[in-house]
């Protein structure tokens, strides 16, 4: 039997679309939120965990994996999805941004980057051609083209030249990638916040023809407002009949902006990387659960979430665990990130469905800005 790349449409809501991708290694849900896996883990969680917050899907990293412990080793241990326990489909990062965020010795050119690993000193080469390697040794159920993220904030001429390259790159990694039943291959708009460069990465990136486009190059420093202001001239100009996937995004009320302006795909460190750092989301706002006053809070974080961390434990105990650098803590609290993400996820393809998406972001802002109520 074999298992096609298929993205369909179920329903939409103003620019917002209901959706479902299906690949070799199951269906995705859109609006779909990825937790990140960087180094085939999502911190704190087992795969298993993961799976109960409701995520369909994973991102894992080949710059991070080239380095340690190989993709040869990977693949030889039977690929990433069994090497990390997690048969749903995963999605990785080209590893662009990584070259130019982590290494400040580095050399860029129409080939590729030579970079020195931020680990050992070790020096290598990153190319499109090398990157696709990566991507199919460890079996990446969706590979992204290798690309240059554009540094914010960067004049037009400097962000045209290196939009260009990357188109350059995205030829070649379409090139060079192997194509496999069930599986897809995603390029990247690059552009920085100008709208005439976008729209001509776009132009570039069809005339490819992907089986997916990301939009990248945002959440770099430019704001909100600026990423949003980007999103409305690009996202349009996309091929409706494709997934689309904002990299890199991000808070809660991103991803409701984002979702109302055309995105299907998201990933983001944060819920993770504040969940280890006593930072919690909720429908209320953002609650920090080092705060004193939480110290001998009997509630839960919010009586209405159905997370481990909601079900089981209280305030004042989760604020004990960070006081006693306890490593439950930070696994609690990524547990309760993670699926409260997924949950905002459900409840937007829930409203898609019904015609009621902009009657949940109203409520879902008002929400945002009533904030954390006092303890009695």
């Amino acid at each position: 039997m074999i298992n096609r790349f298929d993205f369909s449409i179920s329903a939409t809501d103003g620019a917002a679309r209901r959706g479902t991708l299906k690949t070799a290694h199951g269906d995705i849900r859109t609006p779909a939120f990825m937790p990140v896996g960087t180094a085939a883990t999502v911190k704190g969680m087992t795969p298993e965990a993961v799976r109960e917050t409701g995520a369909d899907i994973l991102l894992g990293n080949t710059y991070h994996l080239m380095l340690r412990p190989g993709s040869e080793r990977v693949k030889k241990l039977g690929g990433l999805h069994k090497f990390m326990n997690w048969e749903r489909p995963i999605l990785t990062d080209s590893g662009g941004f990584q070259v130019m965020s982590l290494n400040e010795l580095r050399k860029i050119d129409e080939n590729g980057v030579i970079f020195k690993s931020h680990i050992d000193g070790k020096r290598f080469e990153l190319t499109p051609e090398r990157s696709m390697q990566i991507q199919n040794d460890l079996d990446a159920t969706i590979t992204m083209a290798f690309d240059e993220c554009t540094p914010y904030p960067a004049t037009e001429e400097v962000a045209a030249s290196s939009m260009r390259r990357s188109m350059r790159w995205a030829e070649r990694s379409r090139y060079a990638y192997e194509r496999r039943d069930g599986y897809g291959l995603f390029g990247i708009v690059q552009g920085s916040t100008f709208e005439e460069l976008r729209l001509e990465s776009v132009s570039a990136l069809t005339d490819i023809c992907f089986d997916g486009y990301a939009i990248g190059g945002l959440a770099v420093g430019e704001g909100q407002e600026e990423m949003f202001r980007t999103l409305e001239f690009t996202t349009p100009a996309l091929p409706t009949d494709k997934p689309r996937y904002l990299m890199g995004v991000g808070k809660p009320d991103d991803l409701v902006g984002g979702v109302m302006r055309g995105i299907d795909m998201f990933d983001c460190v944060l819920p993770t990387r504040s969940g280890r750092n006593a930072q919690v989301f909720t429908r209320f706002g953002t609650v920090n659960i080092r705060n004193a006053r939480h110290a001998e809070d009997q509630r839960p974080l919010d009586e209405r979430c159905g997370c481990p961390a909601c079900r089981h434990y209280s305030r004042g105990y989760l604020h004990h665990l960070f006081k006693a650098k306890e490593m439950l803590g930070s696994m609690l609290l990524t547990w309760h990130n993670l699926h409260y993400y997924q949950e905002i996820m459900a409840a937007m393809r829930e409203a898609i469905e019904n015609g009621r998406l902009a009657d949940f972001a109203l409520d879902f802002y008002a929400a945002q800005e009533q904030g954390d109520i006092e303890p009695a």
